[in-house]
Formats: C-alpha cells, sequence, structure tokens
C-alpha cells in the first residue's frame, strides 16, 4: 500500500472546511474595511476600545490576548492615520492609555456595519436554528479549548 493511499483526503477533515469559510469571511471582510484605511486588526483594537474612554495598552492586550509590542505597532499605526490617541494616565503619570478619536469613534458603527454585511453575505441563506447551532458549537470549541486571542487575521 503506498503511502498516498494511506493518507486521508484533505476535504475528510473539520478543520479543512472551518479554514476554506474562514479564510473566505475572513478575505471578503478585510476588502470592506481595508476600503476605509484600516485593516482587520485595526478594526478590532479600535472596536474594542469603543466602549472605554481610555484603555492602557497591557489591558488591551490582555483583553485581545496579543503582545504588547503587537498592540504598540497597531496604535502606533491607528495614530498616524488620526483614530487613536495615546495619553499620559491621569492616575499614573508614567503609565499611558489609548483612546478613540472623535473620527475613530465616528468610524466603528461604520464597520461594524460592514461586519454585519458580511455575515449576512455568507451566513443569511442558512436557517436559524442552524446559525445558532453553528455559533453554539463555535463557541462550545473555543470554551473547551481555552481561545483567548481574537481573530485579526
Amino acid at each position: 500500500m503506498s503511502s498516498a493511499q494511506s493518507a486521508s483526503d484533505l476535504t475528510a477533515h473539520v478543520g479543512y472546511w472551518l479554514r476554506y469559510v474562514s479564510n473566505h469571511v475572513s478575505q471578503a471582510f478585510a476588502r470592506k474595511v481595508e476600503a476605509h484605511g484600516v485593516t482587520v486588526a485595526e478594526w478590532v483594537v479600535m472596536r474594542q476600545l469603543l466602549e472605554e474612554k481610555a484603555l492602557a495598552p497591557s489591558q488591551l492586550a490582555d483583553r485581545m490576548g496579543m503582545t504588547r509590542g503587537a498592540i504598540s505597532k497597531l496604535a502606533d499605526r491607528l495614530i498616524a492615520k488620526s483614530m487613536l490617541v495615546r495619553a499620559a494616565d491621569p492616575k499614573d503619570g508614567r503609565a499611558q492609555t489609548l483612546a478613540l478619536t472623535t473620527s475613530g469613534r465616528a468610524l466603528v458603527p461604520k464597520l461594524a456595519a460592514l461586519a454585519d454585511a458580511n455575515d449576512v453575505e455568507f451566513f443569511a441563506h442558512l436557517k436559524p436554528k442552524d446559525r445558532a447551532t453553528l455559533l453554539r458549537i463555535l463557541r462550545e470549541i473555543v470554551k473547551k479549548r481555552g481561545l483567548k486571542s481574537l481573530p485579526v487575521d
């Protein structure tokens, strides 16, 4: 028996199908947000900051499951785009906080609408019960595996 005959087919794996769908959903969304001048990772940072007046980069890193260095790079890019400001923490002058600018705060709902539209584009054909089942299963996998980092790619 050759090794090719004993190897399972790619399409026999749930992970293959998850990645296949995920790649297409993610790439479509990336094109939509990039038309507004931000990356998916930058959008996720902005969305995390929407309900916050200001947040320490370390807190943001913890929430997103990213390194402080990665958050710093994302913050620098968003600051250069006038979507974010970095300021001294009023409680501790040695520490810094990140906050959305007025233009950044105004852009987040527009990007969220793009995320909603992307979901509709890819998943509206599912029956509500099937969509709910899919979400439940995916959330169950996240919980069981203890997954923490937010998807930013």
